[in-house]
């Protein structure tokens, strides 16, 4: 399905392609594809042959690896908004290095690798300009694997909470969980029993308030402070 004029609108303030002048985004969005995805369905698998990357529009998808043993390890759980699979723009013989399936019903946008790069061999200032976002993005995920390896299951539960956030909240904030906690759990590396255990500890310190899938946080300032 071909990209509408709203759609387009609204994907020129994505990172990779803020940094395009009209008429390269014009080229891109021209090749690009608007795709819907069921619950379950697999976006590709490990060592595939990758041809596009994505941005999600709707829903949820989960980036994993499966173990030798066949357990699923969840990677990154992508929100809409969010880009995923640009990895592949810079490989010689470019491959996905996770799995992607939906969680939910969503759709997503699949942008050609091929004109892509294209673009970005004819102008090496618009290769610059991608190149400083895609760096900015590479050490944000350094950060979030530091988080998940390195401190303890409350900080990276709470890291989580706070990463559903809009950025620059204040005060009191509510936010919908966007996926069964079993998922969030494999996401942040706990059990799904720690995970209840956590919320129910914040939940006791006054810290969150839970309702189903929505977590309150009366005071965010005072959950941040919680981090340090």
């Amino acid at each position: 399905m071909r990209i509408d004029a709203f759609t387009a609108h609204e994907l020129r303030h994505h990172y990779l392609l803020c940094a395009l002048d009209d008429a390269q985004r014009e080229r891109l969005l021209a090749t690009a594809e608007a795709r819907t995805f069921a619950a379950g369905e697999i976006l590709f698998r490990r060592a595939d042959a990758a041809r596009h990357f994505f941005l999600l529009r709707r829903g949820l998808v989960k980036l994993y690896r499966l173990s030798p043993e066949g357990g699923e390890k969840i990677m990154r759980l992508i929100r809409p908004s969010q880009s995923f699979a640009e990895s592949i723009l810079f490989m010689d013989e470019p491959a996905y290095p996770v799995s992607g399936a939906g969680v939910e019903d969503g759709e997503l946008v699949a942008f050609d690798r091929d004109t892509f790069l294209g673009i970005l061999e004819e102008s090496f200032a618009t290769c610059r300009a991608v190149m400083a976002q895609m760096t900015r993005r590479i050490q944000a995920h350094w950060d979030e694997i530091e988080t998940l390896a390195l401190q303890n299951s409350r900080y990276r539960v709470v890291h989580y909470l706070l990463a559903l956030t809009p950025v620059g909240a204040q005060g009191r904030v509510t936010v919908t969980l966007p996926t069964r906690k079993v998922v969030i759990a494999a996401h942040v590396a706990v059990t799904p029993e720690t995970l209840s255990r956590t919320l129910r500890a914040l939940s006791d310190e006054r810290l969150i308030e839970v309702a189903g899938d929505e977590v309150t946080i009366p005071n965010i300032e005072a959950l941040r402070r919680h981090m340090h």
